[in-house]
């Protein structure tokens, strides 16, 4: 929930954070992608509509670049045993799958740029994000562009 709510997740009692993503879950559109190893989850990342995740707007960093109708890939976490092995890559190929399957005009994430700064955070690289023809939008600070995958320049590529 904190990639929803911010840091109002750390003040909520965890039975309510719980209870919340339930309802997230229930409600819908799906607000993950999930990669797994068997039945062992490895890895998991957050892909939403923009406006599912206020908070961004919140972080003068983050802040909307426009007024497109963007969905976010906002948080993303793999397993350490499993990191270095391409489970992030498969993540954003899934979350551009989900986003695109939803009919979004782009999918955006908040990467890390790790010729600026070694911290991903939960957020991944900007290199990652590129190498999946993600592009970057804006850059308020150097270390963490805002980079986007626009589905109209990109609809044929079998994603």
């Amino acid at each position: 929930m904190y990639g929803r709510i911010g840091s109002a997740y750390r003040k909520r009692p965890g039975e309510e954070n719980k209870a919340a993503f339930r309802q997230a879950v229930e409600l819908g559109p799906p607000p993950d992608v999930l990669a797994l190893d068997g039945n062992t989850a490895v890895g998991w990342c957050q892909v939403t509509p923009r406006d599912a995740v206020p908070w961004l707007d919140r972080l003068w960093q983050l802040r909307r670049v426009d007024d497109a109708p963007v969905w976010s890939l906002s948080c993303l976490y793999v397993r350490k045993r499993y990191r270095r092995q391409g489970v992030t890559s498969h993540l954003i190929a899934a979350a551009l799958q989900a986003a695109r399957r939803a009919n979004a005009h782009a999918l955006e994430a908040y990467p890390f740029d790790a010729d600026v700064s070694p911290s991903a955070s939960g957020s991944g690289y900007a290199s990652t994000f590129a190498r999946a023809g993600f592009r970057v939008v804006a850059r308020r600070v150097p270390a963490r562009p805002i980079m986007r995958y626009d589905f109209k320049q990109n609809p044929d590529d079998g994603v």
